[in-house]
């Protein structure tokens, strides 16, 4: 499709929806599948080692998440150009993404390796803690630039519903990974380092492979040189701006989510070396589980975003309703075999029975967020995909911030109840966030405010 082509009917049946969202939920399921082995191959080497991992990820998680929302606007441009039919103008849109996106991983590369291990020491964690994070984050600090590049890639991709290269590319990666934790993490292999600093470093070149993989992705797609990703980017300061301006409001709401969930990590630290073990698990299974609504936002943001930029007001609703539907499903579903299986889940991090226990219990618990958990993502993304980007960061913030932090130190700390005073803390945001975005959805459509006039 060339510039000033009329914009090609919107399909919103199920099937559609699900084609679209399969690919990306097994590629986001692909990025959660490298935190996957790297918790589970460093927890069977080492508890300890499982501790000093989970620490060095949570400001790492939160940094890097923050600097993925400055790109959203990738996908979002992306996804009206082509529903307004200026599909020409999508690879001036990747271009300058591809700019901003290797500025800002030099930056959140050089701010986290500097102050990160300071931070970590600061924040009253036991010493021996403290130090055993702290190389753990600055290895993952040098890993976001690659990643960071690969992820506009991957966005671009995925606005033109072309989620599959983006799924081959990522396990390719996570196939790297595996290889070079089984390798090095057990301390057999002559590398100077073993644990979760070797992990570390099995990330770091399972990134840049996967920044690789995805640019011979690109670079192979027949259409990519039509679109103009091979052509140097007419300067156009509005389109950067617009592109900047979507960052900046869903950087903001995945930094005031990340953090908070960082926070809970921390709170975990204060309870001792088997709460934030057993947290470990529960984050790093919590965040797998949402990589499925989460692949599901990402689809249906594209359908309301092509509708949205097609001023189909009807696309808008049928898309963000299926999406909607959809998302409670699954996440039930999800909900069911986590409540069977939370023991044998434990059991699959750890050996330690103490570990599993708690783990257990907190994986029971945590099936009352995940619907809720999983339909704030989706609602956070229809909104964003109508260019009403700030409703979501101010959702996050009451939500997480006002809300979650300080109930997660009440409900563990002051009330005792330890790691599930976090859950039910969790829980609470959850519900929250979910209710806010969606009644703020339900708003536009009564106020006839889902087309780009009526903004």
């Amino acid at each position: 499709m060339h510039r000033g082509t009329a914009p090609r009917d919107l399909p919103l049946a199920l099937g559609s929806l699900l084609k679209l969202a399969a690919p990306v939920v097994v590629s986001r399921l692909g990025i959660m599948a490298m935190g996957l082995v790297d918790a589970v191959v460093v927890g069977q080497h080492s508890s300890v080692e499982l501790g000093y991992q989970a620490l060095g990820w949570a400001p790492t998680g939160v940094v890097l998440t923050t600097s993925i929302g400055l790109l959203s606007g990738i996908q979002v441009l992306t996804s009206q150009a082509i529903g307004e039919g200026r599909a020409a103008d999508t690879g001036a849109i990747l271009r300058r993404g591809i700019a901003y996106a290797f500025w800002i991983g030099i930056v959140a590369a050089a701010v986290l390796a500097g102050l990160g291990g300071p931070f970590m020491h600061h924040i009253g964690l036991e010493t021996s803690l403290a130090d055993g994070a702290t190389p753990v984050l600055q290895v993952l600090a040098l890993s976001l630039l690659p990643i960071l590049i690969a992820d506009a890639g991957v966005f671009w991709l995925e606005a033109h519903g072309r989620a599959v290269p983006g799924m081959i590319a990522m396990w390719g990666a996570n196939a790297v990974n595996l290889g070079l934790n089984l390798w090095l993490v057990p301390g057999h292999s002559g590398f100077p380092v073993e644990g979760a600093v070797a992990s570390g470093w099995a990330t770091f070149v399972s990134r840049t492979a996967l920044l690789v993989f995805v640019w011979v992705l690109i670079g192979l797609w027949r259409e990519s040189r039509p679109l103009g990703v091979f052509s140097k980017a007419p300067p156009d300061p509005a389109a950067a701006a617009e592109m900047r301006r979507i960052g900046y409001a869903a950087s903001m709401s995945y930094f005031v989510e990340t953090a908070s969930f960082a926070a809970m990590s921390i709170i975990a630290g204060w309870l001792g070396a088997l709460a934030v073990a057993s947290w470990a698990i529960v984050l790093n299974v919590a965040a797998l589980i949402f990589m499925v609504p989460l692949g599901l936002a990402t689809a249906t943001g594209v359908f309301v975003g092509r509708a949205h930029g097609a001023r189909n007001a009807d696309g808008v609703k049928r898309a963000a309703r299926l999406g909607f539907s959809t998302t409670v499903a699954v996440t039930l579903a999800i909900c069911a075999i986590v409540g069977v299986g939370n023991r044998l889940i434990a059991e699959g991090y750890t050996g330690d029975p103490a570990v599993q226990a708690v783990a257990a219990s907190a994986l029971l618990l945590s099936c009352l967020f995940f619907v809720a958990d999983g339909l704030q993502v989706v609602g956070a993304q229809s909104l964003r995909a109508q260019s009403d980007v700030w409703m979501p960061t101010f959702t996050h913030f009451t939500s997480y911030l006002l809300v979650m932090m300080p109930l997660g130190y009440v409900f563990a700390i002051t009330l005792g109840l330890g790691v599930m005073g976090i859950i039910w803390a969790i829980i609470v945001a959850s519900l929250l966030s979910a209710g806010l975005l969606w009644g703020r959805f339900l708003w536009r459509v009564s106020a006839g405010r889902t087309l780009p006039d009526a903004r």
